[in-house]
């Protein structure tokens, strides 16, 4: 089976979308798609600070460093989902809804920390965006 189906039809069946079949507003260069593209990297900073204890600072787990720790994946990825993107970025979305929750999952099993939780998500996004998108492939 491919994977890249199994990918998009998972997504598809768990992950937000349009209530609608009307064509997505949130086109480059509206409102609308700043508003989710700002929401979306406003909540990775967000995220890493509560993780990183920055801010309601406690001795102690709390609420606060666990939704840092999750914010990748409840608001990150679903704000920049919710964009009119490329199909590359809408892939590389895609497979980072189904990974992020094996990460914040199966990690604090050998590490048990928010900050190394927060960090290994941010390092698969920019690793997933950078491999479905060709950073780093050689420009011609």
């Amino acid at each position: 089976m491919d994977v890249v189906y199994v990918v998009q039809k998972t997504a598809a069946t768990f992950a937000p979308r349009a209530s609608t079949a009307t064509k997505n507003p949130a086109v480059p260069g509206s409102v609308l798609y700043t508003v989710f593209e700002v929401q979306g990297y406003a909540s990775l900073l967000l995220g890493g600070a509560l993780s990183f204890n920055l801010l309601f600072p406690s001795n102690e787990p709390d609420l606060w460093r666990l939704m840092g720790m999750w914010s990748v994946w409840m608001f990150t990825i679903p704000s920049l989902r919710a964009r009119d993107c490329s199909k590359n970025e809408k892939e590389a979305l895609n497979y980072l809804f189904l990974l992020v929750p094996l990460l914040n999952v199966i990690i604090p099993f050998f590490v048990k920390s928010f900050a190394v939780v927060w960090s290994a998500d941010i390092i698969a996004f920019f690793g997933m965006y950078a491999w479905k998108l060709g950073w780093l492939s050689q420009k011609e």
